[in-house]
């Protein structure tokens, strides 16, 4: 069973729009039997995403600090949940675990996770595929950022490529099982 790792929010953002990916994205990598890494909450898309998961009949792994799990709440309903020391802890863990990454909108923690894997696919310590679900538009202006960082000269081309998007949880899904 491939493992998909999955960044993104701790709040589900002001539109509908970011809630129903997240629960497509779940039923789909169900149906499709993946089984989902993410951080273990059960608040924002996180818990869309893998309640959808459970709901469809998905392998849910979370992986979580237990600091984290002293202020969030931890998605009780994870097949498994492993607690960890820190959050590098958790990133490493779970990227270590996953076939591909993607990521969906989120704030700080859901882009620090992303340049991270961007930056061990960059420096050859993964070669795992690295997708944003831009659900409405949410990642266009990064899109443009990294764009004009590779006009520029600070990100080479090849490594610009690394990062695959999807529009859609269907495209993602195409992309997936290429």
């Amino acid at each position: 069973m491939k493992s998909v790792l999955v960044y993104c929010g701790s709040r589900s953002g002001n539109s509908d729009t970011y809630a129903h990916a997240a629960a497509r994205l779940g039923e789909l990598l169900a149906e499709k039997k993946y089984r989902l890494l993410f951080g273990g909450g059960n608040v924002g898309l996180m818990g869309i995403l893998s309640n959808a998961m459970l709901d469809h009949g998905g392998e849910v792994l979370g992986v979580m600090p237990q600091r984290l799990i002293d202020r969030e709440i931890a998605n009780s309903r994870c097949t498994e949940l492993r607690v960890v020391k820190s959050m590098q802890e958790r990133k490493t863990l779970m990227e270590e675990l996953a076939d591909v990454i993607i990521t969906l909108p989120g704030g700080y923690g859901s882009m620090d996770e992303l340049f991270e894997s961007l930056t061990n696919a960059q420096l050859g310590f993964h070669h795992k595929p690295v997708i944003i679900l831009n659900t409405g538009g949410f990642y266009d202006p990064l899109i443009v950022q990294l764009d004009k960082m590779t006009e520029e000269g600070f990100l080479l081309k090849e490594n610009r490529e690394k990062l695959w998007i999807a529009a859609t949880p269907e495209e993602l899904m195409q992309m997936l099982l290429q």
